[in-house]
């Protein structure tokens, strides 16, 4: 039985889409959100609305905005029998980069940046529950420009990496068509 799937997949691959469909939309889901709302951005604000609109209604959304909601979350459902979607990993890691003030490269703050992640690897270990997992792929493409894009990179890339070694099944989106790497 898959217990823990990782949906890897690039902007408008379709894996969150994918991801959804892994799930009973007649049962109820635990959606983890992990964008963090700004009340300034209409067009930010519009893609939160669209993801919440095609969830099915026994569904139930969670919001996990701050480095150490998302790791509770899991724990807290470790072994209850509801499944979980947690969408997406490279916002909650854009939203740890922040709090933590790494965009500089800070050594200090790279190393509060990895403990929140090793929190989350060890909660994503130890979860019980059927835990779907959504993260964009961002190594495909050309080298960021910037110090904060290779930063991002970089972490995403290591994030992702760690959690394909816990996850049963890894899947990666592409064009809409899923691929089954594990």
């Amino acid at each position: 039985m898959t217990r823990r799937t990782l949906v890897l997949g690039g902007a408008r691959s379709g894996k969150s889409a994918h991801a959804e469909g892994l799930l009973p939309a007649d049962e109820p889901v635990s959606y983890v959100a992990t964008g963090r709302r700004d009340p300034d951005d209409p067009e930010w604000s519009a893609r939160i609305a669209a993801h919440a609109e095609r969830r099915p209604p026994v569904w139930h959304t969670l919001e996990a905005s701050s480095p150490s909601e998302l790791p509770a979350l899991l724990a807290a459902a470790a072994h209850g029998d509801e499944p979980l979607l947690v969408d997406d990993l490279a916002t909650w890691l854009t939203g740890v980069l922040d709090d933590v003030a790494a965009w500089d490269g800070d050594g200090e703050a790279l190393a509060a940046a990895r403990e929140h992640c090793d929190v989350l690897l060890a909660a994503v270990a130890g979860c019980r529950a059927r835990l779907v997992l959504v993260s964009a792929e961002v190594g495909l493409g050309v080298v960021p420009p910037t110090r904060s894009g290779r930063l991002f990179r970089d972490s995403l890339g290591s994030l992702n990496a760690r959690l394909a070694e816990v996850c049963d099944e890894v899947l990666l989106l592409v064009a809409g068509i899923p691929l089954r790497l594990r």
